[in-house]
């Protein structure tokens, strides 16, 4: 497949790949390369990945509004474009066959993740390659073909995005009937449980591929939620994930 172009987030002036542990969902624990596409088609008021979409003269709000000093993105300084070939070099230089395509919301991107994918499997056909996506876009059918593992996070209420926006029965209903697929809800309150129900039902979401993990940018919030998130996952038969990346090294980037 031709080379082509993908916009990704920066990180130290250049585009944020590194190695690391996945730190959420399923996959916790295993060591991988992270990919972080920019741009979203969401605006999630507690994202940690605002620098992908959060740009200047944008409405949207973002519990960040309220830091001292906390200003929205120059969107020209914190996208970098390059070539999928150079994102495969990238990649492939790292002695780790787990890779994660993050953001944003890679699947703005298709085409360009189909060239990337491809290139990977050339090299390596045991590339594990996962997709983390917040469920509002179904992959192209030449895109899934690669993909070994998508980790679904359809976005709640207390996201900040209206309905029509972060639930589109289509891509949900791909999702669903995917053996690719493991769901993960994002909860801050007990009330947003009501909601999940919903959704598990509404699309025939498995309930033994669903987790639930806390809300959360610092250990603090993550230990209160986390206690009475597990008696819920326990009662309700779902997994429970933690974020494991901000117990260990606190809410940074390229960790």
């Amino acid at each position: 497949m031709a080379s082509s172009t993908l916009k990704l987030a920066k990180l130290n002036n250049e585009p944020e790949i590194f190695h690391s542990i996945q730190g959420e969902g399923v996959s916790m624990g295993v060591p991988s390369v992270f990919v972080r596409a920019s741009l979203c088609n969401l605006h999630c008021r507690w994202c940690d990945t605002d620098y992908t979409w959060n740009w200047q003269h944008t409405p949207w709000t973002h519990e960040n509004d309220k830091l001292p000093g906390y200003q929205k993105y120059n969107k020209q300084e914190y996208i970098v474009e390059m070539s999928t070939d150079d994102v495969v070099e990238k990649i492939a230089a790292f002695s780790c066959t787990n890779v994660v395509i993050t953001g944003g919301e890679p699947l703005l991107q298709d085409k360009a993740w189909q060239a990337v994918t491809a290139g990977l499997k050339s090299r390596n056909p045991s590339y594990h390659i996962e997709v983390e996506t917040n469920g509002t876009i179904a992959p192209s059918f030449e895109l899934d073909a690669h993909i070994s593992q998508y980790n679904v996070s359809p976005k709640l209420q207390n996201s900040g995005n209206d309905k029509a926006l972060r639930i589109q029965p289509e891509a949900l209903a791909f999702f669903s009937h995917s053996s690719k697929s493991w769901f993960k809800f994002v909860v801050a309150h007990a009330d947003d449980l009501a909601e999940i129900e919903d959704i598990l039902s509404n699309y025939e979401i498995p309930r033994e591929r669903t987790l639930l993990m806390p809300e959360g940018r610092d250990k603090a919030t993550l230990q209160n939620r986390r206690t009475w998130l597990a008696e819920i996952c326990r009662d309700r038969g779902f997994r429970l994930s933690d974020r494991l990346h901000i117990q260990l090294w606190g809410s940074k980037r390229g960790v």
